[in-house]
């Protein structure tokens, strides 16, 4: 499911963060405001946000429930929580990478012909590659690690149990080898998750 956040949260993660390294408009302070906001937030009071918008009464759960489609108490909303969570880490890297390309490329792509979007794709993302990969890495360990959020919107039930819902689930029951069986499972992942990050941004490329 962190996997499946990870790539649910890439396009618009990379999106915003081009759009605040290239762009100045009106309202970016209110976006890169907004996009941070869970890193500031009780988790808790994220999740009851999607909570309210995933609901059949909220705007977004409304729409979902006239397809017939399910999402609070689903792995469906886990995938959601962990995507909303871990995005501004994702931005934050993903951004830098952008900040870090010079223009001159984009500028010399274009005056050969290339259109804005094919500057983008061939030119400032394969740039800020190393950047995007490095927030890709931080959102999935962000995303590995929910809880708050995701107790909101999924409980623990079956098929919506993480691995931090299952190292809480464990250690309140007393079974405390379950648990640190869990503990070293997240913390291997996270570890080699944030190192390969840590590698990405603090070494050029071709650096060894």
């Amino acid at each position: 499911m962190a996997a499946l956040a990870t790539l649910l949260m890439l396009p618009p993660g990379v999106a915003v963060a081009w759009l605040l390294a290239r762009r100045r408009f009106p309202g970016r302070s209110m976006l890169e405001t907004l996009v941070s906001l869970p890193l500031v937030l009780p988790p808790v009071a994220t999740g009851l946000i999607l909570l309210w918008v995933l609901g059949r009464r909220g705007p977004l759960g409304r729409l979902l429930a006239q397809t017939g489609l399910e999402m609070l108490f689903t792995w469906r909303a886990v995938v959601v929580a962990m995507a909303v969570m871990g995005l501004p880490l994702l931005v934050r890297a993903a951004r830098a990478g952008f900040e870090q390309v010079d223009r001159r490329y984009e500028q010399v792509a274009a005056t050969l012909g290339a259109s804005p979007s094919r500057v983008f794709i061939t030119v400032s993302l394969p740039l800020a590659g190393r950047g995007v990969l490095a927030g890709a890495l931080l959102g999935f360990s962000r995303a590995l690690g929910e809880f708050g959020a995701t107790i909101m919107v999924a409980g623990a039930l079956p098929g919506t149990r993480t691995i931090a819902i299952a190292i809480f689930g464990y250690t309140e029951t007393g079974n405390q080898a379950a648990a640190v069986t869990m503990l070293s499972v997240s913390a291997a992942i996270a570890f080699g998750a944030l190192f390969l990050s840590n590698r990405l941004t603090n070494h050029p490329a071709g650096a060894t």
